[in-house]
């Protein structure tokens, strides 16, 4: 499945403000039980807050980290 076309032209019937939305070139995917949606919905409310404090860079490397996911620096950013 390709997510990134198939997301992008989901989220662009969901509201004329999402027309111009476009993905960056990469982009990691997480999954989360049903029991945790209520925190990543709180996160992502936050998220702005979130990100003055600790940015998407070192997050990502965190997640990265935490769940023994290998990676090289020099693709993960564009």
């Amino acid at each position: 499945m390709p997510v990134k076309t198939d997301t992008s032209k989901w989220i662009k019937t969901k509201s004329q403000s999402f027309k111009n939305f476009h993905w960056q070139k990469g982009y990691g995917a997480f999954s989360v039980g049903q029991s945790e949606v209520p925190v990543i919905k709180n996160y992502i409310q936050d998220q702005k807050e979130h990100h003055r404090w600790v940015t998407f860079q070192e997050e990502y490397r965190k997640y990265l980290k935490t769940y023994s996911i290998p990676y090289d620096e020099r693709y993960v950013w564009d």
